[in-house]
């Protein structure tokens, strides 16, 4: 990974059941908040649903904008588990069947005193060329693999199953030690959120100015809830400690321009909270 650039990722969702509404995908937040732990800008996120299509076109666009790419869903071993066959597809080679692989899914059936159905031999089927991920949990194990070639942009895939346990505990112990490997020069992010209230959006963007230029650095984000003002600083640097200085130094300069509406950092921050901490100072009750 050439050292003067951060690389980028995006993290796919798959299955129906996130297209259409029917579950919220909570794999892709907390996959995003790992991967940029790990010094990697999350750039995209998608979400396709069971359409082998649709997936194959998913995985090739996502493959040609980013440098790593986490996929969570779509290794179970029914017909609408679509994930190995267009990881195939995309690299144009066959599926192989993986003895280590089936012999952990057989001694899972095994203990749990089950007859594995036939169907579940295709979980131990893996793209020619790629690396199975370990799942000590289930019988869906991960895929690990590279999408292109010297001559072109060279992708890492890593497709792991949905099931928000088995996916955390195969991210933890196989992708985040190998995506940390493939950057001996990796950057370190951190990201800072300030609350704030009594302002548009339209007139606090005035109050900073120059601060949220896109070219910034530290980059300032403004988001708006329940009207609520977040600005999310996000540093980039060598090391963590450069980070928090970085980040520091931007928050006195918030304070500076907008200190009179602001009560509380951090993400799950409310006004409320400060409500309650300013009553506790004051060793005051609401009655």
């Amino acid at each position: 990974m050439p050292s003067q650039r951060i690389p980028r990722a995006e993290i796919i969702a798959v299955g129906d059941e996130m297209t259409g509404g029917a579950r919220i995908d909570t794999n892709t937040a907390w996959l995003a908040q790992r991967v940029e732990e790990l010094g990697v800008t999350v750039a995209f996120h998608s979400t396709v649903g069971d359409n082998l299509d649709d997936h194959v076109q998913v995985i090739k666009i996502a493959s040609e904008r980013a440098d790593f790419v986490v996929m969570t869903g779509g290794l179970g071993p029914t017909r609408d588990d679509l994930s190995r066959e267009a990881i195939s597809r995309v690299m144009d080679r066959p599926l192989k069947l993986d003895q280590v692989s089936l012999r952990h899914i057989e001694s899972m059936f095994a203990v749990r005193k089950r007859v594995m159905p036939e169907r579940n031999d295709i979980q131990a089927m893996f793209p020619e060329g790629s690396q199975p991920i370990f799942n000590p949990q289930g019988t869906a194990p991960g895929i690990d693999v590279l999408i292109g070639s010297d001559a072109v942009k060279v992708c890492r895939l890593f497709a792991l199953p949905g099931v928000p346990a088995e996916m955390k505990q195969m991210f933890s112990e196989h992708v985040a030690p190998a995506i940390a490997d493939a950057m001996p020069n990796r950057k370190t992010i951190k990201t800072a959120v300030m609350k704030f209230f009594g302002i548009g959006e339209s007139d606090m963007e005035a109050r900073l100015g120059e601060m949220i230029s896109r070219t910034r650095s530290p980059r300032v984000g403004i988001t708006v809830s329940k009207a609520t003002i977040s600005l999310r600083i996000q540093a980039i640097a060598d090391s963590e400690d450069e980070c928090l200085s970085q980040i520091e130094k931007t928050r006195q300069e918030i304070l500076e321009r907008a200190g009179d509406l602001y009560f509380g950092d951090g993400e799950n921050t409310e006004q409320h909270h400060a409500i309650e901490n300013i009553l506790s100072e004051r060793e005051q009750t609401v009655g």
